[in-house]
């Protein structure tokens, strides 16, 4: 069983090699462990550090947001392995400001590995840790109603960075927007495709930081008439 982590990175160099030290080096069920890292345009060393400590790095020109990273990482993950051969079994995102457990890994991927699923989210609403701000808490619960009515699955955490996703999930998906409406588009994608579909709770570590990298509640007019055209004009 190989597993990638995909982690994608803008400008994050404070952080990035302190995420990639902190990931699991074996996990119970999976024989590899590769970490790749979306590079998105970032203007400082975030894919030098990224390289230095031992992530595949693939590197956009320009910054084209959440969404086109992600679209690059599962394009990749589809089509190869570490050493350029056979695909991946299974795929966890996971980012980059150092918002995630990797604790949480083991969780979130194990309906995933038991066959139970093809796409599990790590849901910050599934525990009472990581003392959410109660703006980011209003702000998601109105994404996840959003996503619920014009994508037709429900989620309690529908922009959360941490998902796993079969090889069935992986071949099935395809991303096609460049933001972070991203996140919802992925409940698109599962509706559509008839994946199957469950959660995991997972903690969220909060920092000055993380808050400060995070989609904000100013942004959610601007992804609603995105995702509105999604469901009704795209096809």
């Amino acid at each position: 069983m190989k597993l990638a982590i995909l982690i994608p990175a803008y400008n994050e160099e404070k952080s990035i090699g302190q995420v990639l030290d902190s990931l699991p080096q074996k996990i119970a069920g999976v024989d590899k462990i590769d970490c790749i890292v979306v590079n998105d345009g970032s203007a400082d060393q975030t894919a030098e550090i990224a390289k230095n400590k031992g992530a595949k790095v693939i590197s956009h020109w320009f910054n084209r947001g959440l969404g086109g990273a992600l679209g690059t990482g599962f394009e990749y993950v589809k089509n190869h392995d570490y050493d350029g051969k056979s695909g991946y079994d299974c795929l966890i995102t996971f980012d980059a400001d150092g918002q995630h457990n990797p604790l949480d890994i083991e969780t979130v991927i194990k309906p995933i590995l038991e066959k139970k699923a093809d796409v599990c989210v790590g849901s910050r609403f599934l525990t009472f840790e990581g003392h959410m701000p109660w703006y980011r808490r209003i702000g998601l619960t109105g994404m996840n109603i959003i996503t619920f009515l014009l994508f037709l699955v429900w989620t309690t955490d529908s922009q959360s960075g941490m998902r796993a996703f079969s090889r069935n999930a992986i071949e099935k998906i395809q991303i096609k927007t460049n933001k972070m409406e991203v996140s919802s588009e992925f409940f698109y994608e599962i509706n559509n495709k008839n994946l199957k579909y469950t959660e995991a709770p997972i903690k969220a570590i909060y920092s000055e930081y993380s808050l400060s990298k995070g989609q904000k509640n100013i942004n959610a007019f601007n992804i609603l008439a995105k995702l509105i055209f999604k469901r009704f004009f795209s096809k």
